[in-house]
């Protein structure tokens, strides 16, 4: 039999309610198919605190009296990155990591485990909204901005709500193995590897503001007009510079290449088109990639996904007229169905590793 492995979740006021709950559903789950999971829920004070939708969460016990624990969640808040966090709360997640095998964060959790210095010389994620914050309040993370998740010497850390789930089902399938983890995702019907890997498919590219005038300029002809022929001679030139000076301007102050600049502001035009229902030969031309083929080896080194892809999954939330109650895939996606609506064993499903 599975030895239990116990799972404390760290709850504060303001923690988001998914955040808790999306996680804690996968380890229950996994229990029904022969895990031991055994889940706590903490507080700082060991009274309930007040949840992101306004309900009050019980707790089974204070953090002073938790002694050693596999595995320790903090939950995320909205109001973590942006306000100072509790010193008792940061105090908790130091003293939790102390007793327990791995530590866990979903989405901002990430800026509690960086105050109290957990995060330093590591590498990390969160919600890509707040990456750059992240990075720029913490310079001692090495930030991952568009990763799901990251897994660096014990700790792990996700991006938004679902990313947490999908981290929550990595770690059953690290404990027990991919056929019990498999079986969890067809019965929260969910996937075994979310498509597109490990790329957090809304985040766009994130910059500060140039203070240099010149190059602010050129930022905002690239994002206005990406469907130009920008190279870098030529916006040296619409600049009056050298490509040399250009490249240095966009390294200092961007910390990216002129040319990595374009690319990747061109993949977020194209996300935005193909959310709206442009063609796929049509974004390309419109983002100014030149052809499809290019569109598509683009998107998929970035986004590990296709754009045709990617067009299917995010046009709508409608379901195909045929389906039964929503699940969220179409048909032909659910576990166990075929395009035609009859039943067969799922296919094995590989998982990315985090």
């Amino acid at each position: 039999m599975p030895r239990t492995r116990h799972i404390v979740f760290l709850v504060f006021d303001g923690v988001k309610m998914l955040d808790i709950c999306g996680p804690a559903e996968v380890f229950s789950e996994a229990n029904l198919f022969g895990a031991h999971y055994r889940l706590t829920y903490a507080s700082t004070s060991g009274r309930a605190v007040a949840t992101s939708i306004g309900t009050a969460f019980a707790v089974d016990q204070a953090v002073g009296r938790i002694e050693r624990v596999d595995t320790v969640v903090v939950s995320g808040g909205d109001n973590l990155p942006t306000k100072p966090i509790p010193p008792d709360l940061v105090a908790a997640a130091a003293a939790l990591q102390a007793r327990c095998t791995r530590m866990v964060s979903i989405c901002t959790g990430s800026f509690v485990l960086a105050s109290s210095g957990l995060l330093d010389g590591r590498r990390a994620t969160t919600h890509w909204r707040y990456a750059g914050l992240l990075a720029r309040a913490f310079p001692k993370i090495s930030v991952s901005p568009d990763a799901l998740f990251v897994h660096d010497r014990g700790i792990y850390t996700s991006a938004g709500v679902s990313a947490g789930i999908d981290l929550a089902l990595s770690l059953v399938e690290q404990d027990h193995g991919p056929d019990l983890a498999r079986d969890v995702a067809r019965n929260l019907v969910m996937f075994m590897q979310r498509p597109g890997g490990q790329s957090q498919f809304a985040a766009p590219l994130q910059i500060r503001a140039p203070r240099t005038p010149t190059l602010r300029a050129l930022v905002d002809l690239v994002s206005a007009q990406p469907a130009l022929a920008h190279t870098t001679s030529s916006l040296a030139a619409h600049a009056g510079v050298s490509p040399r000076h250009l490249a240095r301007l966009f390294a200092n102050e961007l910390d990216i290449s002129p040319a990595k600049f374009v690319e990747r502001t061109r993949l977020d035009h194209a996300q935005a088109l193909l959310d709206s229902g442009h063609g796929v030969a049509e974004t390309a031309r419109l983002v100014g990639f030149g052809s499809a083929e290019t569109l598509r080896r683009l998107f998929v080194a970035r986004f590990g996904i296709s754009p045709s892809q990617y067009r299917a999954r995010f046009k709508t939330t409608t379901g195909h007229t045929q389906a039964g109650p929503s699940s969220g895939l179409g048909p032909a996606e659910e576990p166990g169905r075929t395009s035609a609506g009859t039943h067969r064993p799922a296919t094995p499903a590989k998982r990315c590793s985090g």
